[in-house]
């Protein structure tokens, strides 16, 4: 239960054991008063009538005596005296600038000079007796400058009377501290920058440490527009999408630094360093800012300035453990409460806790407890915590590799490698920076931080030296492989991930090699889970940064794509997801994509050639996307339609055809989920199932659609609409087009000609595309092209029953009335899982090497290879049988 506050003993508390309030409390008889009766006032417009400077001191001794009584009695908590002490900076800092370019150019709009808070200040969160950081711009454009006087030394002049506002002192007191030393190269420039000044050092000189900073950063006083812009400008610098596990190194570097620097203030007991000590105030934020710097360049949620928010933010998406997340934040509202306590005594900024025990004595009074060892004892449990978990964040010590060959030779022979010549031969290519990527000394540095662990884990690999060959050739092709072996040093467990991948998976280790910051999606357990449902990966895709162009929409798809894919395939070689639900995952993705770049190609286009008006454009899937199972090596097969008037015209600025605009349309939406990028390419996207194939035109109208499956369609024309689906369009849109397939599929048919046409259909695809090898479970006799022939003949031959675009279900009905034997549910079952597989471990359709093979089984099930194998057989031969039976014809054994 909440206690109320207590206003009377936390004003005697004060008056007792903290001299600055009790001289403020004497100073200000009226506002003792009023807090006394529990009165607590709101933050007062600076009084007019009085010198600026008179008039922010008296205002600030006012708020701090406000907010030190509410803060002991209770009446606010954490956030609130935080927040509180922070709108007061803020206000007193605005008052300054406006003071300040009056007082040069009187009349004058106080535009072009802007103040942007970084630290506490920026995150709503000063201390009682805290300084402020903030950065001070301008522009030279709008800048208030006397005649003749050029606006840099206008900037400089106005920034150096802000300071002079806030920092002096008279028998009112001070205002605020203000330290200028965060902006870029403090010892070299002026207290004031040019806007466009600073946005090039932080977009291209900018030290690691940085962008740290300016995850608090925020516009505060003076020109909010301007310093608006500036932070909207430099947005990419803090929030990347490429890990920087560099700048994560940067911030550990610093914690060691300050431990080093602040020595004294390490051990907990009197004299211990609040702020700075192990497992102290520090800590707790640094621990949220590496989290926040790893995940909140994909994920905006995750861009709380304030501390508490952050924990929260992260433990709720899943980043931080939710009791390591409670743990911290209780730490902190600890820790930060006793800080405020030591301010409070005598107005200082100070972090450590008194050494003197009359003094931690009057402190821990102050705080509440009895004495200055109850208020010891009450932080100790926190701040062991804090350091345990901060300091779960450095890998552990792995022991080095040799430079002399022949140590590292038995090095390598310890960690499994049998073939440790190559291997030896492999590392010193590294050591010597054969490869581009691998020649700068920063490079040679990370690769020689993660040796140990990276040959550790290729030699645990089922291959190891398949998978040294694959990560050499990898290597080799990279442009950069600083932050590749600095995510593995930061994630140790990425390793073994990562040798699994190059022992078994080519595409993913070929794809890894062209764009290694793939691996970034993989930072987490969240990676190996299966994908959203399509909604969700929707709202993923389309969430963009203010001001992204159509290109940048582009660019965010390819590359949420790109990592979607290479974590679905991560999850078949770490054996974590069934191939079937993999398979699902990939056709959702997909589904996705289209979905987000088709709106924005839409959008796009319309901005120079309008809408047709009433008409809208729909997108059918078939094959293996309508039937919502997609392999890695899937291409998209759609058909393009258009509802509406197809005499109409648009109503844009460059009016179209109703037909041209739509094909011109459908070309734009082909080429954005087709053409490749520096983001990677997306999809083979094939148009030949639409009416008259290549040779008609790409987009037809629904009305035209219709016409041509009643009228005209070739019997496979008609199979492959048993598995379409509307996956863009709206909802009426798509009932449409679903009542033409309806009317198509249900019609009264030639039984004997459907059985005919679709048997020299098959013939003819056997003759033009045979199977690749021996496991080829797509092409091969009995494999899942047979099957799918016996079940769309099944289904347009009976009088048209069964349908579901999805293979699974649509067999269930089949099977159900009598039509095919249920054998054919498990069938299609095996025969997807492997191609799903296989289509990544053993793209040609081989025979795989003997640890590839252990992990189709172990995927599969199977108990080895032989018994796999001879399943695999068993079940081409039920497929074969079937296929036979529902056509006609006669099965020859396979």
């Amino acid at each position: 239960m909440t206690s109320l506050p207590d206003f009377p003993t936390a004003i005697a508390r004060a008056t007792e054991h903290a001299p600055f309030l009790r001289v403020a409390l004497e100073q200000q008889t009226d506002l003792a008063a009023e807090l006394a009766r529990g009165i607590v006032p709101e933050l007062a417009p600076f009084d007019a009538d009085l010198p600026i400077g008179v008039g922010l001191r008296r205002a600030r001794k006012r708020e701090a005596t406000i907010v030190a009584i509410a803060d002991l009695a209770g009446a606010l908590d954490l956030s609130g005296v935080t927040r509180r002490l922070t709108s007061f900076a803020d206000a007193a800092l605005d008052a300054a600038i406006r003071a300040a370019i009056a007082e040069r150019t009187p009349g004058a709009e106080p535009v072009g000079f802007a103040a942007i808070a970084l630290g506490k200040q920026g995150s709503h969160e000063l201390n009682y007796s805290s300084d402020i950081d903030p950065i001070l711009l301008f522009d030279p454009m709008t800048l208030p400058h006397r005649p003749r006087e050029e606006p840099e030394d206008a900037a400089v002049r106005i920034a150096r009377r802000v300071v002079e506002l806030l920092q002096a002192r008279d028998g009112e007191g001070y205002v605020l501290r203000v330290d200028l030393r965060l902006r870029p190269s403090p010892e070299a420039t002026p207290i004031a920058l040019p806007v466009n000044a600073a946005i090039s050092y932080y977009e291209s000189q900018a030290l690691p440490w940085e962008r740290a900073a300016f995850i608090r950063a925020r516009a505060a006083a003076g020109d909010l527009d301007l310093g608006r812009h500036f932070l909207d400008a430099i947005r990419p610098f803090v929030w990347r999408r490429a890990v920087d596990f560099g700048a994560v190194g940067e911030i550990r570097e610093i914690t060691r630094r300050i431990r080093d620097h602040h020595a004294h203030g390490q051990a907990f007991g009197p004299g211990y360093d609040l702020k700075r000590g192990r497992g102290g105030i520090r800590e707790v934020e640094f621990f949220a800012q590496i989290h926040q710097l790893i995940h909140g360049g994909r994920e905006r949620e995750l861009r709380a300035p304030a501390t508490l928010d952050a924990l929260a933010a992260l433990a709720g998406a899943g980043r931080i453990a939710q009791d390591e997340a409670r743990a911290l934040a209780d730490a902190y509202v600890a820790l930060r409460t006793v800080e405020h306590r030591l301010q409070m005594v005598d107005d200082r900024q100070t972090h450590a806790l008194p050494r003197a025990q009359d003094a931690l004595d009057n402190v821990g009074l102050l705080a509440g407890y009895a004495t200055g060892a109850s208020l010891i004892a009450s932080l100790k449990p926190h701040v062991v915590e804090v350091g345990r978990i901060y300091d779960s964040l450095d890998p552990p010590d792995t022991a080095s590799l040799s430079s002399d060959p022949d140590t590292l030779r038995g090095q390598l022979e310890g960690l499994a490698f049998a073939d440790a010549a190559t291997a030896v031969q492999l590392v010193e290519r590294w050591r010597r920076g054969a490869y581009p990527a691998l020649r700068s000394a920063a490079a040679r540095e990370a690769v020689e931080a993660v040796l140990p662990r990276l040959m550790a884990a290729l030699g645990e690999a089922p291959d190891p030296r398949a998978a040294l060959v694959q990560a050499d050739a990898m290597l080799s092709r990279l442009p950069s492989a600083i932050n590749f072996f600095r995510l593995l040093e930061a994630r140790p467990q990425l390793a073994q991930l990562v040798a699994t991948i190059l022992s078994h998976a080519p595409p993913l280790a070929e794809a890894l090699g062209r764009r290694p910051a793939l691996l970034d999606g993989l930072i987490d357990a969240t990676a190996l889970a299966p994908v959203g449902d399509v909604a969700a990966l929707v709202a993923e895709m389309a969430r963009g940064e203010a001001g992204d162009d159509y290109q940048a929409a582009l660019e965010r798809v390819r590359r949420a794509v790109g990592e979607k894919r290479f974590a679905l395939g991560g999850q078949l070689v770490a054996g974590t997801s069934d191939p079937l639900d993999v398979s699902h995952g990939y056709a959702r993705v997909a589904e996705a994509a289209v979905e987000v770049l088709t709106a924005a190609t839409i959008a796009d286009f319309a901005a120079a050639h309008g809408r047709v008006p009433d008409s809208e454009l729909v997108i059918l899937a078939l094959g293996r996307l309508g039937g919502g199972a997609l392999t890695h090596a899937s291409d998209l097969d759609v058909i393009y339609l258009f509802t509406g008037d197809f005499a109409a015209e648009s109503d844009g600025a460059k009016p179209l055809g109703a037909v041209h605009y739509y094909n011109r349309l459908a070309q734009r939406v082909s080429a954005a989920l087709s053409v490749p990028t520096a983001a990677g390419p997306l999809y083979e996207i094939d148009t030949r199932l639409r009416p008259s194939g290549a040779q008609g035109p790409l987009v037809v109208s629904l009305d035209g659609f219709a016409k041509y499956q009643r009228e005209d369609a070739w019997t496979w024309e008609h199979m492959a609409l048993t598995r379409a689906r509307a996956i863009f369009g709206s909802p009426a849109a798509r009932a449409a087009v679903d009542a033409i397939i309806g009317e198509v599929l249900t019609a009264p048919r030639d039984r004997a000609k459907t059985i005919a046409d679709a048997v020299e259909m098959r013939a003819e695809m056997a003759r033009h595309k045979p199977p690749a090898g021996p496991l080829d479970a797509k092409l091969l006799p009995g494999g899942l092209v047979d099957l799918e022939f016996a079940v769309h003949v099944a289904q347009l031959a009976n009088g048209g029953v069964g349908f579901a675009p999805d293979l699974d279900p649509a067999i269930a009905l089949l099977v159900e009335r009598g039509l095919i034997p249920a054998t054919m549910a498990e069938a299609y079952r095996l025969l997807t899982r492997m191609l799903v597989l296989l289509r990544l471990v053993a793209p040609e359709s081989q025979p795989p090497s003997p640890a590839t093979r252990a992990l189709i089984v172990r995927a599969l099930d199977a108990g080895d290879w032989d018994a796999l194998v001879a399943r695999f057989d068993a079940t081409r031969q039920e497929v074969a049988d079937t296929w036979a039976k529902v056509s006609g014809g006669s099965s020859n054994g396979i």
